[in-house]
């Protein structure tokens, strides 16, 4: 009897909010789903706003209403002949028993499957779960507070059980989100150091901030950036260097 395959398991994850982990897993999700032919699953676990969820029901007001979002959902959904990737509830310290089931009774069997889960290590079940994902990329900004509480996190995660095999991750990646190219490049030299000399891993890839990129496809509305129904608009992932980090973390999670 053969054995199925495994999906590989991705969070973005870190212990503040608002620093784009949901975002992130959208924009990946999407891209890899409808642009580069995986099949992808998304756990929400981010109790209890479960905003993925929320998102997939906006995404799906706005392209009825809109016919150019229209026109391109049809001719994309014709071409790649599958379906919207499949966006489940759950709870951090249930989802692991769910992805189980879920890969069990798949006829098809996900390459990727994401969580988003809650921005505290209090959850319950969290740390639990965190082990058992294979990859983790925690987004960070130039910001102390954002930047100690995910670097503590990730030293435990990385140097304590990591080292003590006592998880299934394969690695922990950190990456700048949010970079204004008017902040001191020293600043992010001198916490790039940090991050080394703890022994993190920190990405080549630097996100710009793409708060206006996304205004810009919402006010003009023939072109998408974070939905789960679309994959960004390749202008705007060059934009905000989106499309490199694709390529880098594609060589990470080697898919």
């Amino acid at each position: 009897m053969t054995t199925k395959k495994q999906p590989t398991v991705i969070a973005f994850s870190t212990q503040k909010g608002g620093v784009g982990k949901s975002t992130f897993t959208t924009l990946i999700a999407s891209i890899l789903h409808y642009r580069m032919g995986y099949q992808v699953t998304v756990f929400d676990c981010d109790f209890p706003q479960y905003s993925l969820l929320q998102l997939r029901e906006r995404d799906l007001k706005t392209v009825m209403q809109n016919e150019i979002l229209k026109k391109m959902a049809h001719k994309q959904f014709t071409s790649i002949n599958k379906k919207a990737y499949p966006i489940f509830q759950s709870k951090a310290d249930q989802v692991l028993d769910e992805i189980k089931m879920y890969v069990e009774g798949s006829e098809i069997t996900p390459d990727v499957i994401f969580l988003d889960l809650p921005g505290t290590v209090n959850t319950a079940g969290i740390l639990q779960t965190l082990t058992n994902v294979h990859y983790i990329f925690s987004p960070i900004t130039a910001d102390r507070l954002v930047l100690e509480s995910t670097l503590s996190f990730t030293d435990v995660l990385t140097n304590v059980l990591m080292k003590e095999n006592q998880t299934g991750i394969r690695g922990i990646h950190l990456f700048w989100n949010q970079v204004d190219g008017r902040e001191r490049t020293m600043l992010y030299k001198n916490y790039s150091k940090l991050i080394s000399d703890l022994g993190l891993q920190l990405m080549e890839t630097t996100i710009t901030d793409s708060k206006r990129f996304r205004k810009e496809g919402e006010l003009v509305a023939k072109t998408v950036f974070r939905s789960t129904l679309l994959p960004a608009d390749p202008k705007l992932l060059v934009q905000c260097r989106l499309d490199q980090f694709i390529e880098e973390f594609l060589k990470v999670v080697k898919l």
